[in-house]
């Protein structure tokens, strides 16, 4: 049987948001908690954008480092030979992309306006993957955007082209929302059986639908004879109504009803950094975790109901399908009340030399605390927020990468 891996979006699709950002530090931190949790790849970002190359560079340094091990880092482009190009020359070491374009008659009418056809989009998509090759890429992931819309026999002669070139993956986009759990459950088998090459799902929300596609997607991936690699954000944030939550899309696969016996996991995910991972991202993006979001919401343990709230003390399982331990949660948070000395972009030595002693932080003398109260400050400066702990801990442990990543160069 196929397994299933995910494929985190929430560094490429999740910031492009709309009224939604984070700091390459941010980023980082992300890319840090997921391969704490056993994501296989977070898409970190694009190459072809200048403003994230030290970014990309210093994320792929921590790779090589070991510190981030064993997740992928995939960058996302344009099927394009000049997108592939130009992303190899902003970041030669990047060697895991994804690259996209449109099937769908509705996108290459309405995007391209007829300047496109289909053979077009297949001559494209393939001499970029023979491009990407040429340059040393080691896993390629084809993109069909709008493949929910897009005719199922052109659908697989645009797989088929992309494994013929050497592609490691399709990556089925339901672009607008538009599938439900069994017609996403039929074309995606239809793909695994016709194409033979493992198939992403990158599902969204605006039907309200993305995890129940992403999970029956890779049903039907799976059943079809291939790994399955779905899409996440953290939380579900994404491009209008959000993308398939990863925290929901790994409740859904252990815990719904007899799916964990047949549709497992290639590598251990590590459910326990969950209310971790949420709690920073909802922290980095400004966006409250909403109340009843499945796992992590404040009220997805709470109990009022007289019915219910005595169901529970008498044995948990009577209402929950789940313990909230198995999420990270349930640990104490601790909350100043009195004086409150914080780091910020106009903190002072003793402050900051405070604040790292509270966290059993110690600095080899004055001039090495100075550098890292330095850092700390630009990095307040792009977060526009206090950095919390990690953030902290990072800059203190890997100050040169901190300095790549808070470091722009705008063009001369």
């Amino acid at each position: 049987m196929g397994r299933i891996y995910l494929i985190d979006v929430t560094n490429r699709d999740g910031v492009q948001t709309a009224r939604l950002g984070l700091s390459k530090l941010a980023k980082t931190m992300i890319n840090i908690y997921l391969n704490e949790m056993g994501v296989f790849q977070s898409e970190f970002g694009f190459p072809t954008t200048r403003h994230e190359s030290n970014y990309l560079r210093a994320n792929l340094e921590l790779q090589e480092m070991g510190v981030l091990q064993p997740i992928h880092l995939g960058g996302w482009l344009r099927a394009t030979t000049e997108d592939v190009e130009k992303a190899f020359e902003l970041v030669p070491a990047i060697k895991d992309i994804n690259i996209s374009i449109s099937t769908s008659r509705q996108m290459i009418n309405g995007k391209f306006q007829g300047t496109k056809s289909e053979q077009d989009i297949l001559l494209m998509a393939a001499e970029a993957i023979d491009v990407a090759r040429a340059h040393g890429a080691q896993t390629i992931g084809v993109n069909a955007e709008d493949a929910s819309r897009t005719d199922d026999d052109f659908l697989i002669k645009f797989g088929t082209l992309a494994r013929e070139h050497g592609a490691d993956r399709l990556r089925y986009c339901d672009t607008l929302g538009y599938d439900n759990p069994f017609t996403i459950y039929n074309i995606c088998k239809l793909l695994a059986q016709e194409v033979g090459l493992p198939i992403e799902l990158h599902t969204h929300g605006d039907l309200g639908m993305a995890v129940a596609n992403s999970v029956t997607g890779a049903m039907g991936v799976i059943d079809g004879g291939q790994d399955a690699y779905i899409n996440t954000t953290i939380n579900g944030i994404g491009e209008r109504a959000g993308n398939a939550d990863l925290v929901a899309v790994v409740l859904a696969l252990k815990k719904s009803k007899g799916l964990a016996r047949k549709y497992k996991f290639g590598r251990p995910i590590r459910l326990s950094k969950a209310w971790k991972i949420c709690k920073y991202a909802s922290y980095a993006f400004n966006v409250p975790i909403p109340i009843n979001q499945p796992g992590v919401g404040a009220n997805a343990f709470a109990h009022a109901s007289g019915i219910h709230a005595d169901g529970v003390l008498k044995d948990p399982e009577n209402y929950e399908l789940y313990d909230f331990k198995e999420l990270g949660r349930g640990e104490p948070e601790m909350v100043e009340t009195g004086r409150e000395i914080a780091s910020g972009e106009y903190s002072g030595i003793s402050g900051f030399r405070h604040v790292m002693g509270k966290m059993d932080i110690e600095f080899a003398d004055r001039e090495d605390a100075e550098e890292i109260l330095e850092l700390a400050r630009y990095a307040n400066v792009l977060a526009q927020q206090p950095l919390v702990a990690d953030e902290l801990y990072f800059i203190a442990k890997y100050p040169e990468i901190a300095r790549k990543l808070l470091t722009l160069t705008p063009l001369a």
